[in-house]
């Protein structure tokens, strides 16, 4: 699709704040795919990216330095720069006027931030928030709402536990290098020494059952955002989620294996039809027929895949699942792209 740069005074300008990074590149690839209008586009990154050519549509756009950027410039700015970026520019672009939609957990948890789902919550995009920032959640987190919500309306819900199996894209371009890299080392050199700076211990043909920093209560800084970032966008700070967070050897796609425990007995064929019924959502088979759902084996990337649906055979009131994600487009870019489509639909934009 023809990238619509228009001349339209209603259309918004804007900026994406790490362009070259592996959420910017994705959100420039989501807008193009997507046909969003707009009447200018700012790429901005760091003085050392700056300065490179990058091809949105039919046009080369060359990445200016984020230092030199007039924020005034822009209508709405998206942010994927990583949490000390945002810490440090977005009360600039603010105070500008610009909105801001932040793909990191700088702002998630602050009270006046919309933390939004658009199918879950846009209610929280009626108006334009007065903090002029909107959060957009944990790659884990947007998956797993989307699922819960209506089950938590339909059976109610009592608990979720729920181990993920992230991605080395995760951790952004130098995740996936460091991952192709050491195993390369690995197939030539068992015994050599591994790159781990973004993975430690090492990520290749390993799985690290640790995201994040470790917190007092023995639970990672990954873990602790899926249960208060969930608790925020479903409005259910009661909600009982428990996880864990694995890194895995996978270049894309997060996955995640759930179980829910609802008020009421769910049952399967009911559950199925639910969650096949929910925008922009895969139902696949049972796995017996060859339907094996995996990272490799996605589909839509812009979908959210589910697999191994499951009533537990001892408590019918709880359920298992298998769900699987593009992390960087459902569970980051295009969830990002969708609150501003939210919002130049209700006329904030």
């Amino acid at each position: 699709m023809p990238m619509p740069l228009v001349d339209d005074p209603l259309a918004p300008r804007i900026a994406v704040v790490g362009a070259t990074g592996a959420v910017g590149g994705t959100l420039l690839d989501v807008i193009e795919d997507r046909g969003l209008r707009y009447r200018a586009l700012h790429l901005l990154a760091s003085a050392r990216s700056a300065g490179r050519e990058i091809r949105v549509g039919d046009r080369e756009y060359r990445v200016g330095e984020l230092t030199g950027f007039h924020f005034g410039d822009a209508d709405v700015v998206f942010f994927s720069a990583g949490h000390a970026v945002s810490r440090a520019w977005v009360p600039v672009a603010v105070a500008h006027g610009t909105l801001v939609i932040d793909n990191t957990f700088a702002f998630r948890m602050s009270a006046d931030v919309p933390l939004v789902v658009p199918q879950v919550n846009s209610a929280e995009l009626d108006r334009r928030p007065a903090a002029g920032v909107i959060a957009n959640p944990n790659s884990v987190t947007i998956p797993l709402v989307r699922v819960v919500q209506d089950v938590e309306r339909r059976w109610g819900v009592r608990q979720i536990s729920v181990s993920t199996y992230q991605a080395a894209s995760g951790s952004g371009h130098s995740g996936i290098e460091e991952l192709q890299e050491a195993s390369r080392l690995a197939l030539q050199d068992p015994q050599a020494t591994m790159p781990a700076e973004e993975f430690s211990p090492g990520l290749a043909f390993n799985v690290v059952p640790q995201i994040g920093r470790v917190l007092d209560d023995g639970f990672t800084l990954q873990e602790r955002k899926l249960l208060q970032e969930s608790r925020k966008i479903l409005g259910l700070p009661g909600l009982d989620i428990t996880a864990t967070c694995v890194r895995v050897p996978v270049v894309n796609g997060h996955s995640a294996a759930m179980w829910v425990e609802c008020l009421k007995p769910v049952d399967r064929a009911e559950l199925c039809l639910l969650l096949g019924g929910l925008p922009d959502v895969t139902v696949h088979g049972d796995g017996m027929h060859g339907d094996i759902l995996t990272p490799a084996t996605l589909g839509d990337p812009n979908h959210l895949h589910l697999g191994r649906i499951r009533i537990s055979p001892t408590n019918p009131n709880s359920f298992l699942l298998w769900l699987v994600t593009d992390n960087l487009r459902v569970g980051a870019a295009l969830n990002a792209l969708q609150i501003m489509e939210t919002l130049v639909a209700k006329g904030h934009l």
